[in-house]
């Protein structure tokens, strides 16, 4: 099959200055299907799946200050099999896109935006946003399943022509939050959702049949903004953190974050198929976590590791923008402000103590590791760098969590990714035999290439470089699935 553009998505979206609506954020609206594509290097034959990335795509002009969280979800996925490749992309035909489709405009207002200029009701927990379906991807039950950060409805896509499916028929009131956890092992999958109602979060299992198996409340003292959850083998556990939306403003439908230093960061932690009243609750530093690594078992305690935010609620950068509120965004999308380091935390389940450290003190998030060792301590984790004042991944950090060593390396000048999960070798026989792969937009070259580097040796640079057939969008959550996890 040679490159084909399959469909051009009408837009009303005009060239910007906006900094998240140009250079490696600059939205496209074909869609492809490829597979005749210039490779510099050698595509390895010992691996055998696919890799899927989410980006916040936008089609149509904003409703006021534009967020790079608002922008509508295209998939882009690379399927690899005997040294061969191919490139696929399609917007994710959420009810939201549909409907502005149809309107040829914007109908809901971003984020950063009063909701009350969206022109119709919202979903999910902020309740006037658009559920764009453009945060986080994993695959389950042989499809792919997208999910929007605000808790939506959850979108199945087909995993070899990306065409939707539909929402999940299993979606609970209050939607699914991003970041629901896939363990490889059983098949399930393990979620959250929360809301501006008591409980004001859940917790759910779905099992590998994709049927709800499990569905409890975790009540928490009012609205909370949760991120991602962990889980062990026998044990789930969800965080309840001091960054949420200011109780007074929200009681008069403006969503604004406040950083409440004088509360602890809580953890709930329970048994997967537990219930409210197994709940142990754990208490640690106040701090905001957008993303949680692996967590495991280890004698009578649980250890977890993220990254902990020490400037959870920066100061504005200096911006040059007619809009003051620009420089705010900036900063809360922009690691080197809000500084997240890489963390662990142990918990003792007899005796209710919690211990944490830092692990790194570089500025690093959005990491990966071995799925197949989920729930189950590991060795080896990936993590990202950015580009400071901006949210751009400039390079990958691989952490030797036994010994204490790193490598690292950088993407290049002008080359920026996204998060590179861990795609294990076909036969591998070490945790870390595998690849890291990622989509890479150059500015330099006017182009975006998908890259595979050995995870043995990173600091190598590229094994090779798969040149897509146009330039993509930045983005941020990805996900790599085996070859057997998706295919009849």
């Amino acid at each position: 099959m040679p490159n084909r553009r399959v469909n051009i998505v009408p837009h009303t979206l005009h060239a910007s200055d906006h900094p998240y609506l140009s250079g490696a954020w600059t939205p496209v609206f074909d869609e492809y299907d490829a597979d005749d594509l210039e490779v510099i290097g050698t595509v390895p034959k010992d691996i055998d799946g696919s890799y899927f990335r989410n980006t916040e795509n936008p089609v149509h002009e904003p409703i006021g200050l534009y967020h790079p969280f608002d922008g509508d979800g295209m998939i882009h996925a690379m399927a690899f099999r005997d040294g061969r490749v191919r490139y696929c992309n399609r917007f994710v035909r959420t009810r939201a896109f549909l409907a502005e489709q149809e309107a040829g405009r914007s109908l809901w207002a971003g984020i950063a935006e009063d909701p009350r200029r969206s022109l119709r009701p919202g979903w999910g927990a902020h309740g006037s946003v658009k559920d764009a379906s453009s945060t986080d991807v994993v695959v389950h039950a042989g499809n792919v399943l997208s999910t929007f950060y605000q808790c939506g409805e959850g979108y199945r896509l087909d995993p070899h022509t990306l065409e939707t499916l539909g929402t999940e028929a299993w979606t609970p009131l209050d939607g699914i939050s991003a970041h629901p956890k896939v363990d490889e092992a059983t098949g399930e999958l393990l979620f959250f959702n929360y809301s501006t109602h008591a409980p004001y979060m859940h917790y759910g299992v779905v099992g590998p049949d994709n049927r709800l198996a499990h569905y409890v409340p975790i009540p928490l003292p009012g609205p909370r903004l949760p991120h991602d959850m962990a889980f062990t083998r026998n044990y789930s556990i969800l965080a309840d953190l001091p960054l949420f939306w200011d109780p007074e403003l929200l009681k008069k439908g403006l969503h604004v974050n406040r950083f409440h230093a004088d509360l602890p960061t809580r953890f709930a932690i329970l048994p997967r198929y537990g219930d409210t009243a197994s709940i142990r609750w754990f208490e640690a530093e106040p701090t905001f976590v957008l993303h949680w690594m692996n967590a495991y078992e280890e004698g009578d305690e649980i250890v977890l590791d993220g990254y902990f935010q020490e400037n959870p609620s920066p100061a504005a950068l200096p911006v040059e923008h007619p809009d003051p509120r620009m420089g705010k965004l900036m900063a809360y999308i922009d690691e080197h402000s809000f500084r997240p380091k890489l963390h662990r935390w142990r918990f003792n389940l007899k005796t209710g103590q919690v211990k944490e450290t830092h692990l790194d003190d570089r500025i690093l998030e959005f990491g990966s590791f071995n799925q197949t060792i989920a729930g189950e301590k590991g060795r080896y984790l990936y993590s990202t760098t950015t580009k400071p004042g901006w949210f751009l991944f400039d390079g990958v950090v691989k952490h030797d969590l036994e010994t204490g060593r790193s490598w690292s390396l950088d993407f290049g000048e002008g080359r920026f990714g996204s998060e590179a999960p861990f795609a294990p070798r076909v036969g591998a026989n070490s945790e870390d035999d595998g690849y890291l792969v990622t989509f890479v937009t150059d500015l330099v070259a006017d182009r975006s290439e998908c890259i595979l580097i050995d995870a043995r040796d990173i600091e190598a640079g590229p094994v090779c470089r798969i040149l897509l057939p146009h330039r993509i969008s930045s983005g941020t959550h990805a996900a790599w699935a085996p070859g057997e996890a998706i295919r009849d």
